[in-house]
């Protein structure tokens, strides 16, 4: 069973997503909150698999919450799920650096939320290449504002950590950049997906992402990925 917590200002969206997902035989909310600050303490409480995270809300934002989740203790396995608009491009990339698994448009289809919450749950990052190339432009183009974006500017240089992968884990971070999924890597570098699962675990490690969502915004600052040339 999929726990996920809901986090958003309005009742009605809540009430709907809480029917939506809650209709589903492996998927369970199991709390929700109406603002940033409430959202990190019932997830402390409560230690849901999956945060369905809104940005725009009184008292904290998403971003701030997000970025406060990631780094409590005790919730390293609590994936992050945020909601949003183009025009909350920096938004996006402050929580996808704070360490977010992915995000969603509001206007997603009822079943793509259902889908993105699995996932998300399983690992992968919900991070569709059409969207995702104008979102890191936005980001390439004026730091993340908040936390975000000084623990940023603490890290190492993100080309100095490509120096230590080899030349097969600079190809899996290209296609991870441009958004395929760990099955469509393997075709395109006709590789088992258990090897390329692999690749993708080494990359974690070496260049320290916490997970997809992470390695994309490295494949891109690093220039592995353009918009252009994905």
């Amino acid at each position: 069973m999929i726990r996920v917590l809901l986090v958003d200002d309005q009742t009605l969206v809540r009430a709907g997503f809480r029917a939506l997902l809650d209709a589903e035989p492996d998927i369970e909310v199991v709390g929700e909150a109406v603002n940033g600050a409430d959202a990190v303490e019932i997830a402390a409480a409560l230690r849901p698999d999956v945060v369905l995270m809104d940005i725009r809300m009184p008292r904290m934002d998403g971003l701030e919450a997000t970025s406060r989740i990631v780094r409590e203790p005790g919730l390293d396995g609590v994936r992050v799920l945020v909601l949003t608009t183009f025009e909350l491009d920096e938004y996006v990339f402050g929580a996808l650096k704070a360490g977010a698994a992915g995000f969603l448009l509001k206007d997603v289809e009822p079943t793509a939320l259902v889908d993105a919450v699995r996932v998300v749950h399983e690992g992968e990052a919900l991070l569709a290449p059409r969207i995702t190339r104008r979102l890191i432009e936005a980001y390439l183009a004026e730091p993340a504002p908040g936390p975000a974006a000084s623990e940023a500017a603490a890290a190492p240089p993100a080309a100095a950590l490509l120096s230590g992968l080899t030349p097969r884990e600079r190809e899996v971070l290209t296609l991870v950049g441009r958004g395929l999924s760990n099955h469509e890597i393997a075709t395109e570098l006709v590789l088992s997906p258990l090897t390329v699962k692999t690749h993708v675990s080494r990359l974690f490690l070496k260049l320290g992402a916490r997970d997809r969502a992470q390695l994309v915004v490295l494949a891109y600052e690093t220039g592995l990925v353009s918009s252009r040339g994905a």
